[in-house]
């Protein structure tokens, strides 16, 4: 079991990881967040990979903050898992899963004079029927905080896993039964009956009461149908849903080199 952590990461912590798996990249085989190989033949920034027509590009926007933007790669994406690295190879590692509707993203505050590559990959697959949680107000309790939170941990129930559906090749096999279970002013508890046979994973999504869409939230392995969730204060009011997804085509890497900081 593992406890659920938000999609998004701070980035410097995010680098200092990087760079300590770059370093023994040569010992371990390195390896993506989707345990892909890098491809060393993609084209470097400006050309699509043919398999999949995304384009990606790169500009230092500041001596250290790079915007990255992309087009392309026709419909049918439930969204795209942006990566990076210090070396082409890899080991890349994932800066954030982005709804269909995100083309830009912004990786700031990065180390001055470095080299960085980025990848994009659509994923794809069938998400549950929503269900909508309205916490109560007010923040965490002295009992809730003293409380178990045995049921925030990711975990694999037997009981609701049925013999599953192809996702590549049928598109079927979205997680049916999705419930939401409020277990605190914060705390959320998720369950679902797995319904696919060669998910890569699974993404719980949400949409805020203002949201226009839904977002990913949190990651999860394949065969999960259960997980706890501490929400923002903006989830409050929100409609949740779990998708079921594998990875798809893969972008061209972009390569740039940051400059020297500006600071004192």
């Amino acid at each position: 079991m593992s406890v659920p952590v938000r999609i998004a990461a701070p980035t410097a912590l995010v680098l200092a990881l990087l760079l300590t798996l770059s370093a023994c990249s040569a010992t371990t085989g390195g390896g993506g967040a989707d345990r892909r190989p890098a491809n060393a033949g993609h084209p470097v920034a400006g050309k699509a990979d043919a398999a999949s027509g995304v384009v990606l590009n790169a500009e230092r926007t500041t001596p250290t903050d790079i915007d990255l933007r992309w087009r392309g790669g026709g419909s049918g994406a439930s969204g795209h898992v942006l990566e990076f690295a210090t070396e082409e190879s890899g080991p890349y590692t994932v800066l954030q899963y982005l709804p269909p509707q995100v083309t830009s993203y912004r990786h700031p505050d990065l180390i001055p004079n470095t080299t960085f590559f980025y990848r994009l990959s659509a994923f794809r697959g069938p998400a549950s029927k929503p269900v909508s949680v309205t916490l109560p107000k007010g923040e965490l309790t002295a009992a809730d905080e003293n409380s178990s939170h045995d049921w925030l941990p990711a975990r694999k129930d037997p009981k609701r896993t049925v013999p599953g559906r192809p996702l590549r090749s049928t598109g079927a096999g979205a997680p049916t039964g999705f419930k939401a279970t409020v277990k605190h002013a914060n705390g959320i508890l998720f369950t679902w009956t797995d319904r696919a046979s060669d998910e890569a994973g699974f993404l719980l999504e949400s949409r805020t009461r203002t949201g226009s869409a839904y977002e990913p939230v949190v990651v999860l392995d394949p065969d999960v149908n259960s997980t706890g969730l501490i929400t923002l204060p903006t989830e409050k009011e929100a409609s949740y849903r779990v998708r079921a997804f594998t990875y798809g085509e893969r972008s061209n890497v972009v390569r740039l080199t940051t400059g020297g900081s500006t600071g004192p």
